[in-house]
């Protein structure tokens, strides 16, 4: 092993056995490059996620072969080879089922944002210099080998993120790194921000607006529900960077609040309901934050919901009050809206027991289907049209101010006398 290819003054640990590592998929993949006579390597997220014990999701590889070889060598052990991103040097190798990236070792000779005029080399050093934080320039060969040019794994165990080389040169070359080193931080760090980065990424966040609302949408759901969101959140407001993202006067503590909240009900993090306690106060607000994000109409259903009467309760409804909203937004909104309720509602603490009690109905009871349907209101004589949908609104209203309780024969009753 050259000198040059790992960062001195530390012992590595080795990754073999990992199952990402040994799995037959991941052998294939290497092992068809590695018979060319080339150099391959797990890199960046797979690498830093195994040697946290995170959960693995893509394995991303380089290697010093160039990008056609790589289509060559793949398709000569039967591997699948998509051609996704050639002028950048990646190839999607496919086996068992399972998409690999692999990227040529290269360096950026120009960069223009997300996209760069590249150069390709065979130096590793080179390839992890033009990656944005330390602990993603992490290597890790076919044996569980861990290779480190630039002392990320220092920077790793110490649960620090820090930009390579000079931090505004790496956030000029693609201002999305700003908010990455706040979601990485969220995510990964153990303490404050990196004071470099932060004065860096504060010093440059008018970049922000350079950058598409795909990216930005992307980029902050993940900073959302980040481990250490509450934190990375008031950051970026204390150091101008929330107002660059945020079209909308920022609620931190009903953020906070709804933070907790998950948490206190074992709910997994929810982004659009997250930035929906985050920035939604208004009906204009949920339009700005569309707009700004980008988002799908189920999440504009999301933040639309933060302005509704269900979202704005002052204190927990009684149990038949529940019940009855239950049954008319289902689970999912009703989760959602009474959380936000609580987590605006200040002067309440998150552990309230009344409150638990209305937001844990779910768990409990499930909303009945109404016995009648329009076919028993045309078979009382009502002809088909409008007046259906009226009359059958109308004993469904009855029926919910009794908490469910009238039968099928009742509400035929009902329909009969409507």
């Amino acid at each position: 092993m050259p000198a040059s290819d790992n960062f001195p003054g530390i012992d590595l640990p080795s990754l073999a056995g990992e199952a990402w590592l040994s799995s037959q998929a991941t052998q294939r993949v290497m092992a068809a490059i590695e018979a060319g006579g080339y150099q391959v390597r797990a890199v960046g997220g797979v690498v830093r996620n195994g040697l946290m014990g995170l959960p693995i999701t893509d394995i991303d590889i380089a290697t010093t072969a160039m990008p056609q070889e790589v289509i060559r060598l793949a398709r000569a052990e039967n591997l699948g080879v998509a051609e996704t991103g050639l002028q950048y040097g990646t190839v999607t190798v496919i086996a068992e089922h399972h998409p690999f990236e692999v990227t040529t070792l290269r360096r950026d000779v120009e960069s223009h944002g997300r996209h760069a005029t590249i150069a390709f080399t065979d130096d590793w050093a080179v390839d992890a210099r033009r990656r944005d934080f330390t602990m993603n320039a992490l290597y890790c060969d076919r044996a569980g080998r861990v290779h480190d040019p630039l002392g990320g794994y220092a920077d790793l165990l110490a649960r620090r993120v820090r930009f390579i080389g000079e931090a505004a040169d790496r956030i000029r070359e693609d201002y999305l790194r700003i908010l990455r080193f706040f979601r990485f931080t969220a995510q990964y760090a153990r303490d404050e921000p990196d004071t470099v980065g932060l004065v860096a990424c504060t010093r440059l966040r008018e970049g922000l607006a350079q950058l598409s609302k795909e990216r930005i949408h992307q980029e902050m759901t993940r900073l959302l529900t980040a481990r250490r969101a509450v934190e990375a959140i008031d950051a970026m407001q204390g150091h101008g960077i929330l107002a660059a993202v945020l079209p909308a006067a920022p609620r931190p503590t009903v953020f906070s609040r709804l933070t907790g909240i998950e948490a206190a009900f074992t709910r997994k993090p929810d982004a659009m309901l997250r930035l929906a306690a985050l920035g939604v106060a208004t009906s204009e607000d949920a339009s700005r934050l569309a707009r700004a994000f980008k988002v799908s109409r189920e999440e504009r259903g999301v933040l639309d919901l933060a302005v509704r009467d269900s979202a704005r309760l002052t204190s927990p409804p009684s149990a038949k009050s529940a019940r009855a909203l239950l049954y008319s937004l289902g689970p999912d909104s009703y989760r959602r809206s009474l959380a936000l309720s609580l987590a605006c509602a200040l002067e309440r603490p998150i552990s309230d027991p009344a409150w638990g009690e209305v937001l844990t109905l779910p768990e409990g009871w499930t909303a009945p289907k109404l016995p009648v349907n329009g076919a028993d209101v045309m078979a009382r004589g009502v002809p088909a049209g409008r007046a259906v949908g009226e009359a059958l609104h109308r004993v469904e209203a009855w029926w919910i101010a009794q908490d469910f309780g009238p039968g099928r024969d009742e509400l035929l009753a009902k329909l009969a006398g409507a």
